[in-house]
């Protein structure tokens, strides 16, 4: 019998198409699992995505809204950024929470790793649990005009069940601090 987690596809050619310091977009000619063949996409990100729940003492959370260009919608969401392949995801997350919302946290853990959209891409989020913040001057990139948000951790997760936060990574991390909340694994 033969392994099921083993790659039934086979790749028969490819071909990058586009390509910036972001992404890289492949196509490729294959031979499905079926036998037939045929194309599939693939989008490569250059970054991790990064994730970051700043928590403090109180069990306020901090948001940040942006409007997305992608969706042409507003968006709320925790700080997040990318982090360049290769390189310490954890320093990528200290930058991102620093240049968006000015703190800094003493105590870092990592709570959650996924990927984004896997049927057509490579994207790996880490997310990480960020405590013991202390606040300091926010220092964004000139591309993003963001609004922060201090709020109760609770009021974020209704904003998540009632739709008003969609964004894929906030809305499993803050899935997961509520569980870790409810499991007492946070104090």
């Amino acid at each position: 019998m033969q392994n099921p987690e083993a790659n039934p596809w086979q790749i028969t050619a490819e071909k990058i198409e586009y390509d910036n310091p972001w992404i890289s977009l492949t196509e490729y000619q294959v031979i499905n699992p079926s036998g037939n063949p045929g194309i599939y996409g693939k989008v490569h990100f250059k970054n991790y995505a990064i994730g970051i729940v700043p928590l403090d003492d109180d069990l306020n959370i901090y948001l940040i809204g942006q409007y997305r260009f992608a969706l042409n919608q507003y968006s709320w969401e925790l700080p997040e950024g990318g982090g360049p392949l290769g390189t310490d995801p954890l320093e990528s997350a200290k930058r991102e929470l620093l240049e968006e919302t000015g703190l800094k946290a003493n105590i870092w853990s990592e709570i959650q790793r996924m990927h984004l959209s896997n049927s057509v891409s490579d994207e790996l989020s880490i997310i990480y649990l960020a405590r013991n913040l202390e606040q300091f001057e926010a220092e964004p990139e000139d591309t993003e005009q963001l609004q922060i948000k201090k709020l109760p951790f609770e009021d974020a997760y209704h904003m998540v069940c009632n739709n008003k936060i969609t964004d894929s990574i906030t809305v499993a991390a803050i899935l997961k601090v509520k569980l870790m909340l409810l499991e007492k694994q946070l104090g």
